[in-house]
């Protein structure tokens, strides 16, 4: 096919150039090219203040995730663009990341660990129960057809975040969903920074378990992984509040993207009452498991 002209325009390429579209995002434009130095992803995406997205930030995140041996090399970057080094590997599924729990608990301990070092710039801070009261007054504004149940939601939140145990700061991916974890046979790589900030750990691994739809003997796996111990009862009950959490802020998520996006192919409002359906059975299996009456 040919090439478009907005990707042919870039500078960054040497000689011929050859480029298909890479399908599956929920919020940006991906392409994979080819020139005479090998193969690239390029993904367009302007900066979404309503989702408390920054390019410069993700652009710098992305050369600190390369330089701490966890993403591809970032070769080029620009105002609403960037070009990454093309991965050969296989992109994770759902069951792909439930079924290895324990080598994706070890790699988040390791991101946590490591990133701190290699990251520049002002800190940005990423706290999920502040995001979905951010999302909420979005969506009240905008007319949105899921306002009815902000009120409900907001209660949630508030009753998650009260959980919540003391952590050390990490800094975090914070958009584990299965399809940024890819596999080139030899390692994983992660992709994708648009959230990554300073945080609380639960949230990578509560969210890269509610993502995958982990059970019990995967989600202890994972935890186990990445404590090397097993978890106290405080720490569990915040991990399983932080699940409810993440699939809150992921449903959130997509009622402000329906407002704001419309990527080819992306059903926003399905998006979120699928992670509305999954918040109701986080929510039940909390309440069941803690004795407690959860919104």
């Amino acid at each position: 096919m040919s090439v478009p002209d907005h990707i042919a325009a870039l500078p960054c390429w040497a000689g011929t150039v050859t480029a298909e579209p890479l399908h599956g995002g929920l919020s940006n434009e991906s392409w994979k090219v080819t020139d005479e130095r090998g193969a690239h992803v390029v993904r367009f995406g302007r900066d979404f203040p309503f989702h408390h997205v920054d390019r410069a930030r993700e652009a710098m995140t992305a050369r600190a995730a390369h330089d701490a041996g966890f993403g591809p090399a970032l070769e080029y970057a620009a105002p609403g663009v960037s070009v990454v080094a093309f991965v050969a590997g296989r992109t994770w599924g759902a069951a792909d990341l439930a079924a290895a729990p324990d080598r994706v608990g070890r790699l988040i301990r390791s991101f946590h660990d490591t990133m701190a070092r290699h990251v520049s710039g002002a800190a940005f801070l990423f706290w999920p129960f502040h995001v979905v009261r951010d999302y909420a007054r979005t969506i009240a504004q905008g007319g949105s057809p899921f306002s009815e149940g902000l009120p409900g939601w907001m209660e949630l939140n508030e009753t998650l975040e009260a959980v919540q145990v003391p952590l050390p700061i990490v800094f975090g991916h914070h958009d584990l969903l299965p399809a940024n974890f890819l596999d080139d046979g030899a390692r994983l790589w992660l992709i994708d920074y648009e959230y990554a900030g300073f945080g609380t750990c639960l949230f990578d691994l509560a969210g890269a378990a509610s993502n995958a739809g982990m059970g019990r003997e995967a989600t202890e796996a994972l935890l186990l992984a990445y404590l090397g111990a097993p978890p106290d009862p405080a720490f569990r009950r915040a991990f399983d509040a932080m699940a409810c959490a993440s699939l809150l802020r992921e449903a959130l998520w997509a009622m402000v993207s329906d407002l704001h996006l419309n990527a080819p192919g992306a059903d926003y409002r399905a998006y979120a009452e699928e992670n509305l359906d999954r918040l109701a059975a986080a929510v039940s299996h909390f309440n069941t498991t803690y004795g407690t009456d959860l919104p």
